[in-house]
């Protein structure tokens, strides 16, 4: 149909309103929260997954691959005792995982060595177990027949040697002595001063309450027991100075020469 003249024309499309404009702006509102929301549930299910994925990695790795495997052992602190020796105390298993071995049972068996005073254990990573070794300082020796235990100052006998050590004296023990009357043996030596000490050609212990010293130039010295270990040591040091044969220091308070 023709327009007729002054006829306003026909819009093709109608003028968008303001709540139109208003209510498209809350639907994207709506759909950006309901998004939000989804990725907030599904952000912690991916971290959940990536976290038990860690977890299980970690488990592979540490218990079941070739990359953590025990391949041997450090020795460290030793000095009387060969590495060959802690060894084959150790008895270290290889080839497993590093993290399941036992290492208080390493450290057990280490320690059942006469020489050794303490060990630690500890797994060094990624192959290797380390022991750490602290051993036993003589402070004498004893005869044992196929040659010279050396003793602690605890009176803890370890080690052998072939030969009398010239740096350490000798305890002699008599035929009722027992370990407690070496034990004490042993206190009265680590008592001495390192001058006295080096006087000594050896230590006669009868009991736990007859020990007596014997110089290397023959003189004696009655001691008695352990007792007062350290006052003894000190009036002995200046006793010495007088001439005598036999200084009798078994009550440190009265000494006495002959």
């Amino acid at each position: 149909m023709a327009r007729s003249r002054g006829e306003a024309p026909v819009r093709e499309r109608a003028e968008e309103r303001p709540e139109d404009r208003s209510q498209e702006r809350a639907r994207r509102r709506f759909v950006r929260r309901q998004w939000a929301r989804r990725w907030l549930t599904w952000r912690y299910v991916v971290a959940g997954l990536l976290a038990a994925a860690l977890v299980g990695f970690g488990v592979y790795a540490v218990y079941f691959s070739p990359w953590l495997r025990t391949e041997g052992a450090l020795v460290q602190g030793t000095a009387q005792l060969s590495e060959r020796e802690v060894l084959e105390a150790a008895e270290v298993p290889t080839g497993g995982p590093l993290a399941l071995v036992d290492l208080d049972a390493i450290a057990t068996r280490v320690g059942s060595l006469a020489t050794v005073l303490s060990v630690d254990v500890a797994r060094e990573w990624p192959h290797e177990v380390r022991i750490d070794v602290v051993e036993r300082t003589p402070i004498a020796v004893v005869d044992g027949g196929d040659g010279y235990r050396q003793v602690d100052d605890g009176g803890h006998t370890f080690g052998t040697v072939r030969r009398l050590p010239d740096d350490l004296p000798l305890i002699v023990l008599g035929a009722d002595a027992d370990d407690r009357a070496l034990a004490e043996g042993a206190a009265v030596v680590d008592a001495l001063d390192p001058v006295v000490a080096a006087l000594v050609d050896h230590v006669e212990v009868d009991s736990v309450d007859r020990i007596d010293l014997e110089l290397r130039d023959g003189r004696q010295v009655r001691w008695g027991s352990a007792e007062q270990a350290d006052q003894k040591a000190e009036v002995l040091l200046a006793l010495l100075d007088v001439e005598a044969q036999v200084y009798d220091v078994s009550v440190p308070g009265m000494p006495t020469t002959r």
